[in-house]
């Protein structure tokens, strides 16, 4: 019988994908033992103003050109069809029960630990699935760094962020080399991200 195909599931807004999460996601399968990482692109984060937001199928659209020439990653809109606002837990038991041969693991910032305990089900989930950790900038140690379901993984610090990104589109700043090319171009051509 085969194992388990070790999957990280990387979530996020991708408001725009940029080469730091790309770094994140390739360190994960070069470094931190995965076979691949899906791309969870969320409709909305409960914690966060939905307001800033791009449509769905435009970050979608995004993150399906950033990977489309990279095995080892895939798309995930699986985020669209179920209630929302999304729930990390909801999403890893839908997908655990669509795919029983994966095993999957939750790629997240450090930064996601200081916030961990307002989590839906976060103590069932840390029972439940793995939690690979990135280091964040100016995270502060917190109550989940030593449970025995996170591993804190040594990938490179990046500190690009998707905000900085949009900030300085809107201020007229070329970014080109924060984003892939496709992405670079693709948001130039739907004016996206200009005030």
């Amino acid at each position: 019988m085969a194992l388990p195909t070790k999957t990280g599931l990387f979530f996020g807004s991708f408001n725009p994908i940029h080469c730091g999460h790309l770094m994140i996601a390739s360190y994960m399968v070069e470094y931190a033992g995965l076979d691949q990482v899906w791309f969870v692109v969320s409709p909305h984060n409960p914690l966060k103003e939905k307001s800033t937001l791009l449509a769905d199928y435009h970050r979608l659209t995004m993150v399906n050109l950033a990977i489309e020439d990279d095995p080892r990653f895939k798309s995930s809109n699986i985020e669209f069809r179920l209630p929302q606002p999304s729930y990390t837990i909801d999403t890893l038991t839908y997908l655990s029960e669509k795919y029983p041969g994966k095993e999957f693991v939750l790629i997240a910032g450090s930064d996601n630990l200081a916030t961990f305990h307002k989590w839906k089900n976060h103590e069932e989930l840390l029972r439940q699935y793995p939690v690979y950790c990135y280091p964040r900038h100016d995270t502060q140690p917190g109550r989940f760094d030593h449970h025995p379901s996170v591993k804190m993984v040594n990938a490179p610090l990046i500190t690009i962020s998707s905000s900085f990104i949009r900030k300085g589109i809107a201020e007229n700043k070329n970014m080109r080399y924060f984003l892939p090319d496709k992405i670079w171009k693709y948001i130039g051509e739907m004016h996206f991200y200009t005030l």
